[in-house]
C-alpha cells in the first residue's frame, strides 16, 4: 500500500473514529455529560497547585500557578481550541461583562457569603468542641520556611480551589443542567456534588457537611442570580483564605472559644448569630434585588 493510501486510511480512521465516540456521548443524558465534564475540567487544574508548591520554591510555584490559571480561565471561557467547542466553552463558563451595579451588587453578595460561612463555622463550634488536629490534618505548612510565604501559599491556594471549583461546578455541571431542567434543580445537583467533593477531607465532621452543602446552594444562587461566574469565585477565594488561613493552618490565629454548654449563652455566641443571620440576609437580599432588575440572569 503506498504512502497516500495509508495517509488516507488513517484519516478515514479517525474521523470514523471521532464520529463514533460524539455519536456515543450525544446519546447519554445531559445531567451526566455536565457531571463528567465539570469534574474533568475542575479535578485536574485543582491539583497542578500542590504539585508546584511541593516541588518549587514558593514565590516561583505562586507565578506558575497564576499564569496557569489565566490560561485554564481563558481557555474554559472559550478560548483556545478546538474551535468547535469555543461556544460550548463560553457557554458552560456564563461569560458575560457585567454592569456596574451587578458587579458592586455581586462584590457585596460575594463577601457576605464569605461572612456567612465563618460565622456558620464559628456556631458550630459553639456547640461542640473544634477538634483541632482534625481540621489540621493534611494542612501542615511546616514545610514552607517564612510566614509570609506561607500567606503566599494560603492566598494561591484559595485562588486555585476558588476558580477551579466554581469554574466545573457552578460553570460547566450546573449550567448544561440548569438549561435543560431549571435552576432549582442544577442548584441542587451542583451542590450536592460539591459536598461529595468535600467529604473525603479530615475537616468534614457530620458539623461541616450541612454547612459545605450550604455554601453549594448560596454560590448556586449567586451565579444564578448575577448570571456569572465571577462573584461566586470571588466569594469562594475569601471563603478559602480564611480556611486556609484560620481553620486548617492557624497562621491567622487560634479558635479558642469554648462550647455554651461550658460558658452558657454569653455575649460572643450572640454576636455570631447576628453575624450569622445579617449576613445571609444580605446575600439574599443582593441577589433577590438585582434580579428583580433583569429579565433574565443571563442578559
Amino acid at each position: 500500500m503506498t504512502l497516500p493510501a495509508l495517509r488516507l486510511l488513517y484519516y478515514l480512521t479517525e474521523v470514523t473514529t471521532q464520529g463514533r465516540a460524539a455519536r456515543l456521548w450525544a446519546t447519554l443524558p445531559v445531567s451526566f455529560r455536565a457531571i463528567i465534564s465539570g469534574l474533568l475540567i475542575a479535578l485536574p487544574a485543582m491539583n497542578v497547585w500542590p504539585l508546584l508548591l511541593l516541588k518549587l520554591w514558593v514565590p516561583l510555584a505562586a507565578i506558575a500557578e497564576v499564569i496557569f490559571l489565566a490560561f485554564y480561565l481563558w481557555w474554559a471561557s472559550g478560548g483556545g481550541p478546538p474551535h468547535a467547542t469555543q461556544a460550548i466553552r463560553a457557554n458552560a463558563f456564563r461569560r458575560a461583562a457585567l454592569s456596574p451595579t451587578r458587579m458592586v451588587l455581586g462584590v457585596i453578595a460575594a463577601l457576605f457569603f464569605a461572612v456567612t460561612v465563618h460565622a456558620s463555622i464559628v456556631l458550630l463550634f459553639r456547640f461542640v468542641s473544634f477538634p483541632v488536629a482534625t481540621f489540621r490534618r493534611g494542612y501542615d505548612l511546616s514545610f514552607i520556611p517564612t510566614l509570609p510565604f506561607r500567606w503566599l501559599a494560603v492566598v494561591v491556594s484559595a485562588l486555585s480551589a476558588g476558580i477551579c471549583e466554581e469554574t466545573g461546578f457552578r460553570g460547566y455541571i450546573r449550567r448544561a443542567i440548569e438549561q435543560r431542567h431549571g435552576a432549582p434543580a442544577a442548584i441542587l445537583v451542583s451542590s450536592l456534588l460539591f459536598m461529595a467533593l468535600h467529604v473525603t477531607k479530615a475537616w468534614a465532621t457530620p458539623g461541616m457537611i450541612p454547612i459545605v452543602f450550604g455554601a453549594g446552594i448560596l454560590l448556586g444562587i449567586i451565579t444564578w442570580s448575577f448570571g456569572s461566574l465571577v462573584p461566586s469565585m470571588i466569594g469562594h477565594v475569601v471563603m478559602d483564605v480564611g480556611l486556609f488561613a484560620y481553620w486548617w493552618t492557624g497562621i491567622a490565629g487560634e479558635f479558642v472559644m469554648r462550647p455554651i454548654t461550658v460558658t452558657g449563652l454569653d455575649r460572643p455566641f450572640v454576636i455570631a448569630c447576628a453575624v450569622f443571620a445579617a449576613s445571609l440576609a444580605v446575600v439574599l437580599l443582593a441577589t433577590s434585588r438585582f434580579r428583580s432588575r433583569t429579565t433574565s440572569p443571563d442578559c
